[in-house]
């Protein structure tokens, strides 16, 4: 167990944030699940401004690495340019 108030601060700080990442990134993820389950161009195309930004946004406070949001974007743009 940490002996510093400062590092019983610390704990506390890490524990909340980590909860709060770990937040964003579940529910990022859950709407890059809902975009890839989307069969409809149309609706896809509505959805993926939202989820860019979302991406772009984890990104910029580094919940996730810069370079996963990008290939993330790139994927989810395959993938709706292949929907008919």
């Amino acid at each position: 167990m940490a002996n510093h108030k400062s590092s019983l601060k610390r704990i506390r700080q890490e524990e909340k944030r980590r909860l709060h990442n770990r937040y964003y990134a579940k529910t990022m993820r859950n709407a890059v699940r809902k975009l890839r389950a989307t069969t409809d161009k149309t609706v896809a195309l509505e959805m993926y401004p939202s989820v860019q930004k979302a991406l772009d946004k984890l990104a910029k406070i580094n919940v996730i690495h810069k370079n996963k949001a990008t290939n993330l974007k790139s994927k989810l743009a395959k993938y709706i340019q292949k929907l008919g």
